[in-house]
């Protein structure tokens, strides 16, 4: 925070010629540009990603573990288009799907409206027929008409009530795949679908991505530079080197290998231990190139 107004002088300064930023008037923020639906957008990719990073972490899906797919279905899925990819990185999945919200999509993907009641906002102008307007709309007894929530005959009044979307899990449990997409609700409408499916495929290039991890590690505590291209040598069980060779390249790539040797765990590795996957370890060393 000290240095700030003196890096903001330097920008400044530099980009304008001026005397100082700080002897300038406020500009007028009407005559900036603005951008009202990338702004929406932004805010919608923000929540899909934070909604589906809370449902690896409650299933135990760390995210270098990649992932089949997400599944969004939002109103306005159209203005998410340009960011899929981004979508994808953040959270670590092969393909985005972007749906537009309506009754049909939800419906198609098991999930479907919830009416709860709230008593206590209700109770005090429905009286006793509060239970019953409550009790129908735990049975499914209600409808939505021009906006207007009607529970066992009765129409309610806007804080007497909230409508959720949720999981239908006897028609979301019909399929095994079904049964395995993680369910997230979107506050600004919505759901989205994790498929939390892990193949062997899946598992094998997570377990690589926890293998870069670990030699991004070793590289930092051998003092070197980002820049560094490296020799590698990895010692681990045949399970974890089977899926370093099938992803060779992208481990090259990732930790600017030029030298790779995969050798079998043995008594002589050398290096400490790291702990890569579910209980695997590798033995690392790297050198300068």
């Amino acid at each position: 925070a000290p240095l700030l107004p003196l890096v903001t002088e330097e920008i400044w300064r530099g980009l304008t010629g001026g005397r100082s930023v700080h002897l300038t008037s406020w500009p007028d923020a009407s005559t900036l540009p603005s951008d009202d639906v990338l702004v929406a957008a932004m805010d919608q990719v923000r929540q899909v990603s934070s909604v589906a990073l809370s449902l690896r972490k409650a299933s135990g899906l760390r995210v270098r573990l990649p992932l089949a797919s997400l599944t969004v279905v939002t109103s306005g899925a159209a203005e998410l288009e340009p960011f899929a990819s981004i979508i994808a990185e953040e959270l670590n999945v092969k393909t985005v799907n972007l749906v537009e919200l309506s009754l049909d999509s939800a419906s198609q993907f098991g999930v479907v409206k919830r009416l709860t009641v709230n008593s206590r906002a209700a109770g005090p102008r429905l009286g006793k027929g509060v239970q019953a307007v409550i009790g129908a709309a735990k049975a499914g007894d209600w409808s939505e008409v021009d906006g207007v929530v009607i529970a066992g005959g009765v129409a309610l009044e806007s804080g007497e009530y909230t409508l959720d979307l949720v999981a239908n899990l006897s028609e979301a449990a019909e399929t095994e795949a079904a049964s395995q997409n993680l369910i997230g609700i979107l506050a600004a409408g919505g759901f989205l679908l994790l498929d939390g499916a892990v193949t062997e495929e899946l598992a094998g290039e997570g377990l690589v991505r926890d293998v870069i991890r670990a030699v991004q590690n070793a590289r930092k505590e051998a003092d070197l530079d980002v820049s560094d291209r490296i020799a590698l040598k990895l010692s681990a069980d045949d399970s974890v080197l089977q899926w370093v060779q099938v992803h060779a390249e992208l481990l090259k790539s990732e930790t600017l290998v030029t030298t790779l040797e995969l050798f079998a765990l043995d008594a002589s590795a050398a290096g400490q231990p790291v702990a890569v996957g579910e209980s695997q370890q590798v033995y690392i060393e790297v050198h300068k190139a």
